[in-house]
């Protein structure tokens, strides 16, 4: 038995993810961000599908194409198209921002 918001490190200098199980073309992943973001100029372009949900924080993704970021906060989930590029604008400072990412196809 395992919790996704137990085990998290005191000292997160850098954005967490962890590979929680996964078989053939599927991932899943526990991503921990605590104010962290893409590197600027940088963009995610992902061979897979990823359906993405956030647990606990908030969190801003920009999409290539697309003029204002997307905010998310607990609950929210997207399905982002493989080649679809995107990028973290942000993620809440003041505490943890947990996603489960589930990447296919």
């Amino acid at each position: 038995m395992h919790n996704l918001f137990e085990s998290i490190p005191e000292g997160l200098t850098e954005e967490l993810t962890e590979v929680l199980t996964g078989s053939g073309n599927v991932r899943i992943e526990r991503i921990v961000s605590r104010g962290h973001a893409s590197p600027e100029g940088f963009w995610y372009d992902q061979a897979q599908r990823e359906f993405v949900l956030l647990l606990r924080g908030s969190a801003a993704l920009e999409f290539e194409g697309r003029e204002a970021p997307i905010e998310m906060g607990p609950g929210d989930f997207l399905v982002i198209d493989a080649h679809r590029r995107h990028r973290v604008t942000r993620t809440a400072r003041d505490g943890d921002t947990v996603w489960l990412a589930v990447h296919f196809g």
